[in-house]
């Protein structure tokens, strides 16, 4: 029996059924890869449109109208059964890497909207978490019965955990103290002083060899700047389109709280005002009470979190919104403006996430940048770099 060529396998795979007669059909494994594709792919409502068959495209295009019947119609009858969300998920992770789960994941619940991969139990206890997961419990635990929260909750905690883990090695970095230019006698690995260590031992270089020989490493002492008693206020607008800053933000809080020198406060919005401070140690407890949509009131939660400040002059007040303004702008602006001329340091963060790359008001943005905010876009990280050097000087 002749073995499929891998190439025209994948090239099938990617082109669907219509490529079946240039690139043979599928056996195996593809076969079950194609079924699972086509079950997710094949909804695009725009396939019909532009009068591309069932089976004919792949993400960036889709499969097929999202109606089973129809779709069983327009390829004759004789394509595979029909999957459940179930059966769909257990072949998604018995077929494809990792990556390409977590992007047919991601593409079923925000792309699809097929809110049964975090609404169903038996999805629930299959499925592995992962921030896209994370961000689809959130939006739909609103029509969530106790015992599908408590499976969602287990997701919401494995990927809370693992953001704490990576995002507490930043801000410990950041805040660890600063090395001096000074000599040190203790040899630790993140003190090693490379350009001074290659400096001295320059004459044990082997031409031949093309090495360079250390026979007298160098080390740079680190030393903690006594730190005064600062201020961090995080407000984080909590509609549906930051959804991303919210998770950030709510991480963020916990990893920052209880450092030395500095007193963290959480402050969630829409057209209402929230105080999560008391909740920031258990950002898990946060995030399943944050709810998300609704309108948006900036210049309401930036007045409430100035009221907060006791030291101007030792407070960051980091604004996480999309400077889409349903309330007042005016009184922004004036609140904004008051703030910087007391001394106070003011972020306007059109996104606080891994990617940083925002959509926003740049108008309002502008004008709040005018009256002395700092706007832009940080990553958790930026953000525990910015505060730490703050409160260093």
């Amino acid at each position: 029996m002749t073995q499929p060529d891998p190439g025209l396998e994948r090239w099938r795979l990617v082109l669907g059924a219509p490529a079946e007669s240039a690139c043979g059909g599928l056996g195996g494994a593809a076969a079950g890869q194609d079924q699972a594709l086509d079950w997710l792919y094949g909804r695009d409502s725009d396939l019909e449109r532009r009068g591309v068959r069932k089976g004919g495209n792949r993400p960036g295009g889709g499969r097929g109208d999202g109606d089973p019947d129809r779709s069983r119609e327009r390829s004759g009858g004789n394509g595979p059964s029909m999957l459940t969300t179930v059966d769909w998920l257990d072949a998604v992770h018995r077929l494809f890497p990792k990556e390409t789960i977590e992007r047919l994941e991601r593409d079923a619940v925000e792309r699809y909207e097929i809110h049964d991969v975090v609404t169903d139990p038996k999805v629930l206890e299959r499925v592995e978490p992962n921030p896209t997961l994370l961000r689809a419990v959130l939006r739909t635990k609103h029509l969530m019965n106790p015992e599908v929260l408590a499976l969602a909750r287990r997701i919401v905690e494995k990927v809370v955990e693992e953001l704490i883990r990576k995002m507490a090695t930043e801000v410990r970095k950041s805040f660890h103290g600063t090395r001096s230019r000074r000599p040190s006698r203790f040899k630790q690995a993140r003190n090693f002083d490379f350009h001074t260590t290659i400096r001295s031992n320059l004459g044990h270089y082997r031409p031949e060899e093309r090495k360079l020989y250390i026979e007298q490493p160098h080390f740079l002492s680190r030393t903690r700047r006594q730190l005064d008693q600062w201020q961090m206020i995080l407000i984080v607008d909590q509609s549906g389109s930051m959804l991303g800053s919210v998770i950030h933000s709510a991480v963020t809080a916990a990893c920052l709280w209880g450092l030395p020198g500095l007193k963290t406060h959480l402050i969630a919005f829409d057209t209402s005002v929230v105080d999560l401070t008391s909740d920031v140690t258990d950002p898990v407890e946060l995030l399943m009470k944050v709810q998300l949509g609704g309108g948006t009131d900036i210049a309401q939660a930036v007045e409430y979190g100035a009221g907060l400040i006791e030291n101007p002059r030792r407070s960051i007040v980091a604004v996480v919104t999309d400077f889409y303004e349903g309330g007042d702008p005016y009184r922004l602006v004036r609140t904004v403006k008051r703030m910087a001329e007391q001394g106070t340091h003011v972020l306007g963060l059109a996104a606080l996430d891994e990617e940083a790359n925002p959509s926003y008001d740049r108008d309002l943005a502008q004008r709040l940048a005018d009256v002395g905010a700092h706007i832009g876009a940080m990553t958790p990280g930026e953000l525990a770099a910015f505060v730490a050097e703050r409160i260093g000087r």
